[in-house]
């Protein structure tokens, strides 16, 4: 379904299957690169996660990675800046060494994430990394052909309520706390 033509945009709003809902870089230093964008952009508040060991299987092996992550919303579109702390080989690293960064991946979400894989794999594109766990989640090795990977997840309540709750709390942002370290109570601001 098209939805109307959104007066910010040259045409309408797509959706479906391959509809971009977020845009990912790499960074070196989550915080800093955050301040940035709020300085140069205005976006905000950043809602940072905290750090853990993310498992993943990574090439068919499973690894943990040492990371963390922070989302905003920048109109329709979700900006996620993730920090990967340990060298440990990753769908970041494949494209990124430590100390480097730069736009890593799009987006997209699916009710049918095994027929949407498929599409991928008839097209010549390989999955480089899965998410093991409640959520399934896979990065799609489109670099060579698009300059960015695609992170395909799987559609699930839970996830869009959160990127729901993100949008609701940047649309209504005041300018206050744009770094927002996420606790089970609400949030703290860095020192």
């Amino acid at each position: 379904m098209i939805q109307p033509v959104n007066r910010f945009y040259q045409g309408a709003w797509p959706a479906g299957e391959y509809r971009f809902l977020q845009i990912a870089w790499v960074v070196d230093d989550l915080f800093e690169a955050a301040r940035k964008w709020v300085d140069v952009f205005g976006v905000g508040p950043f809602h940072v996660m905290p750090r853990r060991k993310q498992n993943v299987r990574y090439r068919g092996e499973l690894v943990a990675l040492d990371m963390q992550l922070a989302v905003t919303q920048s109109g329709p579109v979700q900006l996620e800046l993730i920090q990967q702390f340990d060298g440990a080989a990753s769908v970041y690293r494949d494209i990124y060494g430590e100390g480097e960064g730069g736009l890593h991946h799009m987006c997209t979400v699916t009710e049918r994430y095994d027929d949407t894989l498929e599409h991928y794999h008839s097209r010549g594109y390989g999955v480089i990394s899965e998410t093991t766990g409640a959520m399934r989640v896979a990065y799609v090795d489109t670099f060579k052909d698009f300059g960015f990977v695609t992170e395909l997840v799987e559609k699930s309540d839970e996830f869009l309520g959160s990127v729901a709750r993100v949008a609701e709390t940047c649309a209504k942002w005041d300018g206050r706390d744009p770094i927002r370290i996420l606790t089970r109570d609400g949030y703290r601001a860095p020192e």
